[in-house]
Order: structure tokens, then sequence, then C-alpha cells
């Protein structure tokens, strides 16, 4: 058995074989996702007067997925039970709800790198599960996964009827289903690669010629140190606890604290701008300090010049807002939602930094807010734009709106991307919890948009979205002293 890095699986993907007929499978639950623990015998009682939570209960809880025969055999004879008479539509929006809820903050971000690598290597990527795909395809749609293999289950005019359809994808089922894809689409299965964690799936890995044990059982460990194959280790996405609850609250006081504090040091001087400079990057340290969190830059020489310019970046988590003040510290404003006003701490400091709030059910007004943006960059401060409007569920980099680039072509300021990774790590989409750990910022070159064809608007921008996604695969390498904050 030999240990292998995140970073050295990504490698040995660049520099391995290429193309379609090379698969990358991937097992779904304990592998691309980490599981959410089994209710208590008490609320599991309490949920049987709903049939709705019930459903839930029954979706979330096996997303883990089994252990053992037994254990399998129980969540198939549940499943069964549970789901018969109701509609494949019901169960197919259930699922879809749960991960937009809550299962999202349960992907590991190592898989998402690893299949971002597999499918900029031009690889056929796999997902296959015992589970069914009430559970795993709202996953794969995130992650772009085409090629979805699970345990289906028998449907009569649209209504489950408490049976499998065909043989459930367990053990040497899931093997065979992967082996019987595989003839359809002509791959390499000794050239492809596997991902699994249990030793259920040991006929599965035995299929392709690069197995990878990813958080392997005990068994899976010995046959891994048996067999030579390499071990990857990935965290386990945990629940909040009572030192992130404490550290969080803390943070939020440095927030406030920070911002008067840096408010105050600047009043004498009664220049709104160099006091919201001064608001920001003090806010940004406190936090920052408070809640453990270290930013790590990689490219800080683009983020000092050119000024003024607009910065573009992915949006993942609220949290974006400290990371992007630690990084440019001063010069610049925002362009956010209208709903920012309605918090209680962001709202505020964003209105005394002179940032523009846009309603994105209004198109028109929305449009016409942006006209004094180009103002504002003419007189010399920076805007900084998430390109995508919303914050994403995982890592995925979305669709990039033509705002953020008409602006700057108006400007004729350049366009600079902030790549934000691990972010949504930290602080999960849609919690106001934040983790220590490390969020690190990539700025690439500036890009100027001047010479943009009209008629090739959408090409460049897509070409701007590639950055992101590309450097998201393959990070450039950290900085010396890249943790410390810019100073102007």
């Amino acid at each position: 058995m030999s240990a292998m890095t995140i970073d050295e699986a990504v490698a040995a993907i660049g520099t391995g074989p290429r193309g379609p007929r090379i698969a990358a499978i991937f097992d779904f639950g304990g592998t691309v996702v980490h599981g959410f623990a089994p209710a208590s015998a008490a609320r599991r009682l309490l949920r049987r007067r709903s049939s709705r939570r019930a459903l839930a209960d029954s979706l979330l809880t096996s997303i883990r997925g089994a252990r053992g025969e037994g254990e399998y055999e129980r969540f198939l004879q549940r499943v069964m039970h549970l789901w018969a008479g109701h509609a494949d539509a019901e169960l197919t929006d259930l699922g879809e709800r749960l991960f937009h809820r809550a299962g999202y903050g349960h992907l590991y971000p190592e898989a998402w790198r690893l299949i971002r690598a597999h499918e900029a290597a031009g690889h056929t990527i796999v997902l296959a599960s015992c589970l069914t795909r009430y559970q795993v395809l709202p996953v794969a749609a995130e992650l772009g996964i085409e090629h979805v293999l699970c345990t289906r289950m028998a449907t009569r005019d649209g209504v489950l009827t408490g049976h499998v359809d065909d043989k459930p994808l367990w053990r040497n089922g899931k093997a065979d289903a992967v082996r019987r894809f595989a003839a359809a689409h002509r791959l390499d299965l000794p050239g492809s690669y596997a991902y699994a964690d249990t030793a259920t799936d040991l006929p599965l890995l035995e299929l392709t010629g690069r197995p990878r044990a990813v958080n392997p059982d005990p068994h899976l460990t010995l046959e891994s140190g048996e067999r030579d194959w390499p071990v990857l280790g990935f965290r386990p996405r945990e629940a909040a606890r009572t030192r992130d609850i404490a550290r969080t609250a803390a943070g939020f006081a440095s927030l406030v604290g920070g911002a008067a504090f840096g408010i105050a040091v600047r009043s004498p001087s009664r220049e709104r701008q160099r006091m919201a400079d001064s608001m920001m990057s003090h806010a940004a340290d406190a936090t920052l300090r408070a809640t453990g969190v270290r930013v790590r830059i990689t490219g800080a020489e683009h983020a000092r010049t050119p000024r003024p310019a607009v910065f573009v970046f992915n949006h993942q988590s609220q949290f974006d807002m400290v990371v992007l003040a630690a990084v440019l510290r001063s010069g610049f404003t925002g362009i956010v939602k209208k709903e920012i006003t309605h918090n209680p701490v962001f709202g505020p400091l964003m209105r005394f930094a002179g940032a523009t709030f846009i309603d994105r059910s209004d198109t028109a007004g929305a449009k016409a807010a942006l006209g004094p943006v180009v103002r504002t960059l003419r007189g010399g401060l920076s805007v900084v734009v998430a390109p995508e409007g919303t914050r994403s569920l995982t890592p995925r980099v979305g669709p990039f709106k033509k705002g953020a680039f008409h602006i700057a072509i108006q400007a004729g300021v350049p366009v600079i991307p902030l790549v934000i990774r691990n972010a949504g790590e930290i602080a999960w989409r849609d919690s106001a919890i934040v983790r220590k750990g490390t969020v690190d910022v990539a700025v690439l070159p500036a890009i100027d948009v001047g010479g943009w064809d009209p008629g090739d608007m959408d090409a460049e921008i897509e070409r701007v979205r590639r950055l992101f996604v590309d450097t998201l695969v393959d990070w450039p390498a950290p900085e010396a002293d890249s943790a410390q904050p810019l100073r102007n």
C-alpha cells in the first residue's frame, strides 16, 4: 500500500493516457460524497409519523453506502417497503431538494478535483453505485457526469412497485454493470482508473489497471497493501461543532469591531474612501485572526497593478467578502445582489464601501444600475464582481454573465480574474458557520478586453471562465510568504 496525495493523483492523471477509451469509474457513497450519520432511534420513531420525513431520512442516511452484505440488504428491504406506492417523480424531486438543501456540503472536494482532472484528460467518467438514481443523479448533474450506473427501482405507471428492476448493483453486480458498459463503449479497462472505499468493491477495483482505494475500510486497507494499490485520504465533511460556532461568533464580533476601528482611525481625514478602505482591511484582518482562517495568495503582484480594474471571482461562500477584502485591501468596491441589504452585518458594510446593489429579478433595472459603475471605474476605483451571479453549491464554475465584461469595456479598464479555492469548505454556501482552514487565492494576469469583438463576446467570456476551471484543476504553486495580506 502506498499513500498518495491528491496533488500526486491529479499529476498522475495529467501524465497518464488520454482520450475517451480510458475510463474513470467512481463509487459513490464514501468515495464521491461523505455520508450522513443515521438518525437516532428516537428521531426515527418520530419521523415514522411523517411520510415525507421518513422518505427524506431514507434518502439521506443511506448516502454513506453499505459496508456489508447485511447492511445493504436492510437498506433495500427498508426502501422497497417505504417507497412502494410513491410516485417516481416525487422521489426524484425530493432527491434534488435534499441535495440542494444539505447533500452538496458532503461532496468531497478531493473527488471533485479528480473528476475535473479526468475530464481535462478526455476520459469517460462513470459514477457507479449500489444506491438509486434518486440519491445519485443530483450529484452526477452537479459534477457534470453523464454516465451513471445505479440500482434501478421498478415502476408501474410512474409509481414505485416496491421491487428492484433487474439486479442490484452490489459487489459483483456493480462490476458486471461496469463491464457491460465498458464493452458497449469500447473502453480500455486495463488502462482505466477505479475509485472505491470498501472491500465490497474489490470486484470493481480489480476490473481496471489503475485502482485507487479512497479512505479504505480495514479489509480494503489490507488488500491495498498486498497489491500495492495507491491509497487516497479524503477529509470527512462534518457537522458544525461547538468550537466552530464559538469561532464564528468571535469572527462576527471581530468583523464589526475591526470595521469600527478602521473607520475610527481614519475619521479625522473625513475622506470617505480612505475610511472605507480602512474599514474593509481592518475588518478582514480581525475576522481572519478570530476564525483561524488563513488566506494564501498566488500572483499577488497582479492584484496591485493595473488599477483600476474589474476583478471577477468565482463565488461559493459568504466568506468570499472577507477573503476579497484581505487580498485587495483598498481602492475597490463591489456589485452585489440586493438581498445582501437584509444582512445585518454585510449590508451596512457594503453600503459604507459604496457597493452597487442590483435586483437580479429586474433585468432592465439591473442594467441601469450598472451605469454609475462605469463612472466609478473611470474615477479610479476598482470593482469586484461575481460573474456567475450567485454562489455555487460546489467548486463547479457556472456560466458567466456578460455584465462585468461590458462594464470593463465601457470604462476602458482590464479584467483581472481572482480564482478562489476552498472558501466553500470554510463556510458552506447557505451556512453562516465558519470553519478553521486555508483559503487559496490565485490572482491571474490582467486581461485587456478593449479589443474584443462584440460578435465574439460569448467565446471570449467562455475563455475567461475556462481559466478559472483550469486553474482550479492545476493550481499554481504558492509563493513564499503568500499568506500575508497585500499592503498598499
